[in-house]
């Protein structure tokens, strides 16, 4: 039985470390890493990590020196050391009294390791070397950015004990630039060193908290100064440009570490322990920091790089919200305000008609030279030379023609004024759908920059797959094939969005350029709440109101629609038209003339009158005159004909408009209940595509089942996604035009009005109770 007691016990560890900084962000950290060696250990171990074991030197070598000497003197049994501080301590060691492994020392750059040793070979001792480089990171940077004057900002300590100065004149030479060393042991320390470059990389930094990234983030932002990061993707999510390294770097990292202490616990010497980390670079770039410093991204890179940040156009000079949509597209587009004139060129053709009836008054002047023998035998009255002038006044009194023209010009006013309502109510429809669909494309792009990403991880795990036996390389292959075609499909999505862009300026008469984005919309949005679109769901939702409700629908579309309103006005105007050419015909014009007349002067020959034959310079006369037509060469029946053909053209149009506006409404009202089971049907559709495709990933890692699968996983996830993010914009791009078939929109009436409107069909409702 003690036999049995010692071989159940479990051996107890002690771990101490060793860091160069102990900032507020290392505590997460250090929690996860000791938390990924437990996990890994399991069973095999009680470990310990007190955190009186845990030790900062703050940068200080002596303290360095002396905190390795107290983890030697106390009851650690194995030392983990961090930082280039301890680096330098533990290096210049001969001997390791405990087991020691160091690690996150120094950039490979800049270690002067043998990297073609697999392991240290040093009793007691091992360490970790990273792939990350400066050298790599900065090619890529100038790839980006094309600097010429760069600025470095590193750990002013890391300069006192690291040839850096060495390395970097070497490296940033190489790429035909220059640079200045920006020493740091502040925020302060850099923001105060920036004057003379054109872009920024931090090579150091890594124990900045998040505040201390964001504000140093902002201050390149505003300068427009491209940033480059040698740390984690979390300081890209703060602001900075990019970065070299992996979101999964971190994990891989500790998980190293982990493995190498269980596989000393299980026996292996720390010597023999692989030492080599080897990351694979991806490049993390921040979208949005990009665009408002205004470097390009490039296509060539796509493949190879994550995003960060939303994609919003920060660049955009107004961004555009659902009701902004519509009213400047009320307010300023070119369509609508061509309609506009339409209306006012109907209202001068009243105007016209109406001028019939208005008093003509016109002035003539004459000036005449005779023969002077026909004026001296003239007895005055027609002189050589003469000079006159008359007025002329006309006037209608009654016309049955002016009167007709004045009644159709008014009614086809009234068309007109119904077909520009038309014309705005298809204008706010066509506004929304513009703008829904810039938010498709958004939710589209960035869906596919998703998936893009889920089809490098998928290519990374096939890799692995690869290299550890367990699968073909056909399925590296097939995931390279598949990437390509996921990068195109992400560029594509770029500049599909960026047409729906130049689409939604043209609708609003902005220049195609001009830098705009769209906000997001959501049946939850207050805009939308307001306007109790919940409870047009609910009515939707219940069939036994359905079909009444469809019958108010159809009864209130037809009192609202500007179409049947046109043709109401146009078959006025067309009844009038036959009423002239029937009985009109035969009604008289009545009109009334006046003129006075005036001689001014009479020279010459026969200008002088004799006695008998007075002269007489001033006169007037007035007439009233009356006329009926009595053949028109047949005009009046054949206008009347005419008019007769175009009112049955104009019943027949508002039979088949009425018939529309009919089947419009109940297929508006049948879409919107697809599109309602759409919503929740596609969420469950996205949950259950997702854990599936987590389950087909872990399986494949495993080898337990294709690429077939995984694939068909993937691409099942991807439809899923963009059926689930369409859903509540369909719903809502539906529900307005349906509300376009009614010729009413709730959004933009007051809450009065559509009180009112509910109220109708509660009305309705009782009534065919």
């Amino acid at each position: 039985m003690p036999f049995l007691l010692i071989a159940q016990q479990k051996p107890e560890y002690t771990i101490g470390i060793l860091v160069d900084f102990r900032a507020a962000n290392v505590a997460p950290l250090l929690e996860k890493l000791t938390s990924e060696i437990e996990a890994v250990v399991g069973q095999d171990a009680d470990l310990r990590f007190p955190n009186e074991y845990i030790l900062a030197n703050n940068y200080n070598l002596e303290v360095a020196r002396q905190q390795y000497q107290t983890l030697l003197d106390n009851d650690t049994d194995i030392i983990l050391a961090f930082g280039v501080v301890n680096n330098e301590v533990i290096t210049k060691l001969d001997q390791h009294q405990k087991p020691t492994i160091l690690f996150g020392a120094v950039n490979r750059d800049v270690t002067g390791i043998d990297f073609t040793k697999t392991n240290s070979g040093i009793e007691n001792f091992t360490y970790l070397v990273e792939s990350e480089s400066f050298e790599e990171d900065l090619k890529t940077f100038q790839e980006l950015s094309s600097f010429k004057n760069l600025g470095i900002a590193i750990d002013a300590p890391f300069l006192e004990i690291l040839p850096l100065e060495e390395v970097f004149d070497k490296e940033v030479s190489a790429l035909g630039a220059e640079y200045k060393m920006i020493p740091f042991r502040s925020v302060d320390d850099i923001l105060n060193n920036l004057e003379g470059i054109d872009a920024i990389y931090m090579a150091g930094g890594f124990f900045l908290n998040d505040a201390e990234n964001q504000r140093l983030a902002k201050a390149f932002i505003e300068r427009n100064l491209p940033s480059f990061t040698v740390n984690g993707v979390e300081d890209v999510k703060s602001g900075i440009m990019a970065t070299n390294q992996s979101s999964d770097n971190l994990d891989q990292f500790f998980r190293r570490i982990a493995l190498n202490i269980e596989a000393y616990i299980s026996g292996t010497p720390l010597e023999d322990l692989p030492i080599y980390i080897d990351y694979t670079p991806r490049l993390t770039v921040n979208f949005n920091t990009m665009e408002t410093i205004g470097v390009p991204i490039k296509y060539s890179l796509i493949a190879n790089t994550d995003f960060v940040g939303e994609f919003i156009n920060v660049l955009s000079e107004k961004r555009y919200t659902l009701l902004t949509t519509i009213d400047d597209a009320l307010k300023n587009n070119l369509n609508l305000q061509s309609s506009q004139k339409d209306v006012e060129l109907s209202g001068q053709d009243v105007k016209s008609a109406v001028s019939n009836y208005i008093p003509s008054l016109t002035a003539s002047g004459t000036g005449t030279y005779i023969d002077p023998d026909l004026a001296e035998v003239s007895n005055g009255q027609n002189p050589e030379f003469s000079t006159s002038g008359n007025i002329t006044l006309q006037q209608t009194i009654f016309s049955e023609a002016a009167n007709a023209n004045i009644s159709i010009q008014k009614s086809l006013l009234k068309a007109q004024e119904a077909n520009f309502n038309a014309t705005e109510l298809d204008l706010i429809f066509d506004a929304a759908n513009v703008y829904f669909n810039a938010l498709i494309l958004k939710a589209n792009l960035r869906i596919q920059n998703q998936n893009l990403d889920l089809t490098k991880r998928n290519l990374e795990i096939a890799t692995q797959n690869f290299e550890a036996g367990e699968s073909s390389k056909s399925d590296v292959l097939r995931f390279r094939s598949q990437m390509a075609q996921n990068t195109q499909s992400m560029v594509e999505a770029v500049n599909q969005l960026e047409q729906g862009y130049i689409t939604l300026n043209q609708v609003l008469n902005n220049p195609t350029g001009m830098e705009i984005d769209v906000e997001d919309v959501d049946m939850n949005d207050e805009i939308f709440t307001d306007y109790n679109y919940d409870q047009l769901i609910s009515l939707l939702d219940d069939s036994t109101l359905r079909d009444p409700f469809i019958e108010f629908l159809i009864d209130e579309a037809y009192q609202n629609a500007p179409e049947l309103r046109a043709l109401d006005f146009n078959l006025k105007a067309t009844d009038r038209n036959v009423k002239l050419n029937s009985y009109g015909r035969l009604l008289p014009t009545l009109a009334l003339q006046g003129q006075y007349n005036r001689i001014f002067s009479r020279s010459g020959a026969g200008s002088t009158a004799p006695p008998s034959f007075p002269q007489v310079d001033s006169n007037y006369n007035l007439g009233l005159s009356l006329s009926i037509p009595l053949i028109n060469q047949n005009l009046n029946n054949i206008n009347r004909q005419t008019a007769l053909i175009q009112k049955e053209q104009l019943e027949i149009n508002k039979e088949n408009t009425t018939l529309a506006i009919s089947a419009n409404v109940r297929n508006g009202v049948l879409t919107l209940v697809n599109q309602l089971s759409n919503i929740s049907l596609s969420e469950v559709s996205e949950e259950a595509a997702e854990e599936a495709l987590d389950l087909t990933q872990t399986a494949y890692s495993s080898g337990a089942v294709n690429i077939v699968q995984l694939l068909d996983a993937q691409n099942n996830y991807l439809n899923a996604q963009l059926a689930r993010t369409n859903a509540v914009y369909n719903f809502l791009l539906n529900a307005l035009q349906l509300e376009r078939f009614l010729g009413y929109y709730f959004l933009l009436n007051s809450e009065e009005d559509n009180n009112a409107f509910r109220q109708r069909f509660f009305e309705y409702l009782n009534s065919r109770n």
